[in-house]
């Protein structure tokens, strides 16, 4: 079974993380870490209003930090586990067209990513990489919501 394991640099990871580390796979299974450097052009509407400098600052500082978020996540993930490969890929572009390319072409059979839970208005300015990648997968998606800090 290939595993596919989009994070991102949110808390929401950790709960991805464990549900991950939790769920018995079938000996041999392959998991796959990986996360996605959002690369967008400079738009007509910013709504941070940032500038061209402070935009590659910030995209720098998103390379520099994501081989070790996805490293991490894997080692965790291969502590916790028993007989899977687990592997890890840093990509650049928009998140939800790299889960379903990443998906298409390593012929995952599930993906497990997180959802934050921002709403229809926060969908409406920060989109939902959960909703789109369920809608559009090839494969089936388990989306994974953090626990509520009562629950906790």
């Amino acid at each position: 079974m290939k595993i596919l394991v989009p994070i991102d640099g949110s808390a929401c990871r950790h709960a991805v993380i464990d549900a991950v580390c939790q769920h018995p796979w079938p000996a041999g299974s392959e998991i796959k870490v990986m996360t996605v450097i959002h690369v967008r052009g400079m738009e007509a509407f910013d709504p941070m209003m940032m500038v061209p400098s402070f935009h590659f600052d910030m995209l720098a500082e998103a390379r520099k930090h994501a081989p070790k978020l996805v490293e991490e996540a894997a080692e965790t993930i291969m502590g916790r586990t028993g007989d899977v490969k687990v592997t890890y890929e840093v990509l650049e572009g928009v998140p939800r067209d790299e889960i379903i390319n990443q998906a298409e072409h390593w012929e995952a059979d599930l993906i497990v990513l997180g959802s934050h839970g921002h709403g229809p208005v926060g969908r409406f300015f920060l989109g939902s990489v959960s909703h789109a990648v369920t809608q559009q997968a090839p494969c089936s998606v388990q989306v994974v919501r953090p626990r509520a800090e009562a629950d906790a």
